[in-house]
This record gives C-alpha cells, structure tokens and sequence, in this order.
C-alpha cells in the first residue's frame, strides 16, 4: 500500500476515466452556473422588482460563499472523508439550485445563492484531488485536459445557454437545469469513488476557527470593494476606503496565522515549492485575462453593435469549440513535450489574439472573429492543462488537496480582479477618449458643422423643425459615445495582451519535472 507521500495512482480498480467523468460532471455544473446567471441577472432584477445593481448581489453573495470554502475544503475532507463531503456538497448546491430558481424576492434567492455558493466551493479542488491521485502521473497531463473541459468550456457555453433558457423558457431555468446533472454526479460518485487510506484513517485537526474567521473576512471585503468599487468611485466613497483598511487587517493576520499556526486551515508552507508558487502566481494571472475577455467581449456585442444577450452568447460560442479541439492535442503532447513550451504557445497564442481583437471596428459582422475566437479557445486548452501539471508535478498527493484549495482560490480571486479591472477601464478610458476627441472637435468646425446641418435636415422632416437640431445634437454625440466606447474596449484588448506576453517570461521560471518520477524529497 502506498503511502500518502506516494504519487502513486489510487482508484481501487476502477476505471479512472469514470472518475473523471464524475468528478467533472459536479464541476461543470459549478463553473456553467456562474456564467449563466451572469447572462440573467436583468431578467432576475425585473422579475423580482430590484434594480441591476441590487441584481448583481446575486453574483457577489455567490462568489463570497464559494471563496470561504475553496481553502478550507481539505479540512472538511479530512473530517467528514472526501467521498462524504463531496457528495454533501453536490446535493447542497443542487437543492439550492431548486430554491434560487423558485425564489419569490430578491432577498430568498440571496440566501440561496450563499447556501449554493457554499456548497459549489469545495466542488471543483476536490475534483481536482480526486482526478489527480486517480491516474499516474504520467498520465495526469490527458486526466486534467478532461477537467478543463469543465472549467474551460463551461464559462464559454454559459453564456449561450443561458440565453436560450432566459429567452426561451424564463431565468429559472438557469438554475433548474443543475438538478438533473447534480443528481447523475451523485449516482456516479456514490458507485465510482473511494477515500485513499491517508482520508478514511486520517484525525483532521481542531478547526481552525481563527483562520476561517479571517479568510470570510478578506475574502468577503475584497468581493464587495471589486463589486461596488467602480459604481462609487473607488477610493472617492468612505465606506470602501474603510473596507480596504480591513480587507488588509484581516489578510496580512489571515497570513502570519497560517503560516505560524501548527495545525492551520490552510497551510501556506506549500507555496514554498517553487513549482506550485509560479503556478499559483500564473493563475491569478490567467484568470485575469480569461474571466475579463469573456466577460467584455459579449458586452461589445451587446452595447455597441445592439446583439441580444443569446446572440452575443452564440457569436462568442465557438471558442468552446476552440478548447474542445485542444484538449485531445494537449493531452496527447503533455508527457511528451515540455509544458513550458506549451505554455508558451498558449499564452502567445491567446495575446496574439487579444492584440487582433484590438482592430475591432463598428463594421464587423457576426463572423468577423470566428477564426480568432475558435483560435482563443484552442489556446486556452494550451495553458490550463500544462499550468495544472507543472504545479502540481513536485507534490506529494497528501498536499494536493490543501493545494487544490490555494490553486482555485487565486484563480477565483485573479477572475474577480479582471472583471472588476476590465469594467473599470471600460468605463474610465471611455471618459478620457470622449474629452479627447472633443478636444479635437469645434462646433465652429466646417466638418462639424457639415453634419449638423444635415442631421437636422433630416430629423427637419420627422419632427418639428424647432426640435430638429436638438435631435442632430443628440445623435451625434451619440455617435460620440459609441466611438469612445470603442476605443475603450480596444485598449483593453491590448492590455489584455500584455498581461499574456508577461507570462511567458514567468512561465521559464517553473522547474522541469521529468513524468512519472517522484519530486525530490518523497519516500
């Protein structure tokens, strides 16, 4: 019997791939979730009498739940056995499923969303651990390419599928689709999955009550602040200055607590390997650039070029057919070339297109950005699998588990800064390239004047002449707000870009690990 140092491959005798098809499962449901309630939160706020931003809690209260328990999902798996807990949780978040999608007020499906946030955020590093210790580690690089399945392509599907279940049937449905898949992940986990002897003998320490006190509270400011930031001017409102005082309090104490503390809630000590640190540091980084393009690119299709949410959602859909071309390609290159220079190809590969999407006009059709968009997912598949491995590749399998919770954490935290930098941007570096631009516009001007004249000409003959010219004016600074905001979304195409080029320099910093072979210092 191996022992938990070992890397061996533990799955008892089943099938490994029907364990990651389990473990996956319960993980697309959680990340699909996230993305479609994103599409139907004005529809949430009309139906439950609430304003957009009062709608957007909806996501909040989720993510605030999901973060508390991503790192302290080890713990509980040490306590309850993984095979319990992971079941638990399927069955909380598929029940709350149920009572978001019935909710009758905004402050019900509040409620809910917290209960389904807790329950969601063990889902994805325990399957994660489980799909890890299930193959050798010669073939963990085609295991982990089945779970970016979930996790690549559901945030990508989300969006087209929620559309058509909020244009379709009602909001609703966004949620009640998770009950039919959260009952299949069920079944197949309860037949297919056992606890390593390192889970079922194992006496999990006191609970940290301290260290999960203090991660509620970083976590749950830091959400807030990049929540609401924008909306009240950053650092201009009180209340978010207060809030970043004790967002920095608690974590600064949440860290010197785990690191000091014998029996923590999470154990820092692993970002001391240098594989999984560089790894942690890349995931923040991607999942800033990837929850930020998926969040902005439909809202370009949305606000400038006047798509519904389900076109936009079908236009940016193929990239999910881009990842789903990659993945058979990854797994088949991961143990036979070296990931750094799959990550490389990966993030060139998703910077070049960034910069391609920074030629974006107001002319584009529907097909425009097919290739660079399939080409974006196919990238994608080129970065998430490898990045997995290589930070994974120099642990024991009894510091996966704690590791998983650290890894998805910091890419939960890396996608909540995106969204938050990318809105910000839109709306700041619009402001400034409206002031340019009519900087270098006079009303005095010929060309100015020109169009004014012929606009008024126009609307002369639709409306009341004395309200003709007041209609022109309108137009056209309509106009002017269309092309500032479009400038907007290209210079955060292109920063987008360079964030990916600054990975590939960080990339080289991982330590090759040869497949199949045991880190130094296991026994």
């Amino acid at each position: 019997m191996a022992d938990s140092g070992s890397q061996q491959a533990q799955n008892f005798g089943v099938n490994p791939w029907l364990i990651a098809v389990s473990v996956m499962l319960a993980t697309f449901m959680e990340v699909l979730d996230t993305a479609i309630a994103s599409v139907a939160l004005p529809y949430i706020a009309g139906s439950l009498s609430a304003s957009t931003d009062e709608a957007t809690w909806v996501l909040t209260s989720y993510l605030v739940a999901n973060a508390v328990i991503l790192p302290a999902s080890n713990w509980f798996s040490l306590r309850f056995g993984r095979k319990r807990f992971l079941i638990t949780c399927v069955i909380i978040f598929t029940i709350a499923s149920f009572f978001c999608g019935a909710a009758p007020s905004l402050a019900f499906i509040l409620i809910a969303r917290v209960i389904q946030g807790a329950g969601g955020g063990a889902l994805q590093p325990l399957s994660q651990s489980i799909l890890l210790e299930s193959f050798p580690p010669e073939k963990r690089g085609a295991a982990m390419a089945v779970f970016a399945f979930g996790v690549v392509v559901a945030p990508v599907l989300g969006p087209t599928l929620g559309g058509w279940l909020t244009d379709t049937y009602s909001w609703r449905y966004a949620f009640y689709i998770n009950i039919p898949v959260g009952a299949l992940a069920v079944f197949m986990i309860s037949r297919y999955i056992h606890d390593p002897d390192y889970i079922s003998k194992a006496k999990a320490s006191k609970f940290d009550g301290i260290g999960f006190g203090l991660l509620a509270v970083w976590t749950g400011c830091l959400q807030v602040i990049l929540d609401k930031g924008q909306e009240d001017d950053w650092f201009g409102a009180v209340w978010i200055r207060w809030a970043v005082v004790i967002l920095m309090i608690a974590f600064t104490w949440f860290v010197i607590h785990s690191w000091r503390s014998k029996r923590p809630l999470v154990n820092l000590h692993t970002l001391k390997d240098r594989n999984f640190g560089i790894g942690c540091g890349l995931m923040v980084l991607l999942g800033l650039c990837i929850y930020s393009m998926i969040t902005i690119l439909p809202l370009f299709y949305q606000e400038l070029l006047g798509y519904t949410a389900f076109a936009a959602g079908l236009v940016v859909g193929p990239r999910g057919l881009g990842s789903i071309l990659g993945m058979p390609v990854i797994g088949y290159l991961t143990n036979r070339v070296d990931p750094r220079y799959l990550l490389t190809f990966g993030f060139v590969g998703f910077g070049v297109m960034s910069l391609y999407f920074g030629n974006i006009n107001l002319g584009i059709s529907p097909w425009t950005l097919l290739v660079p968009i399939v080409f974006t997912g196919f990238a994608l598949s080129f970065v998430f699998v490898p990045i997995t491995t290589q930070a994974y590749s120099t642990l024991r399998n009894d510091q996966i588990g704690n590791a998983s919770g650290i890894f998805n954490l910091v890419r939960n935290i890396g996608g909540s800064v995106g969204i938050s930098i990318a809105q910000t941007l839109l709306v700041r570096r619009s402001d400034l390239h409206q002031t340019e631009m009519t900087g270098y516009v006079s009303r005095t001007q010929y060309w100015f004047q020109q169009q004014l004249s012929a606009l008024t000409g126009y609307f002369s003959r639709l409306t009341a002449p004395p309200n003709a010219r007041g209609a022109a004016e309108q137009m056209l600074y309509r106009q002017l707000n269309q092309q500032s905001l479009l400038w907007a979304f290209v210079d955060v195409f292109r920063w987008t870009s360079l964030v990916c080029f600054a990975c590939v320099v960080l990339v080289w910093f991982f330590r090759k690990a040869q497949p199949g072979k045991a880190p130094a210092g296991v026994h």
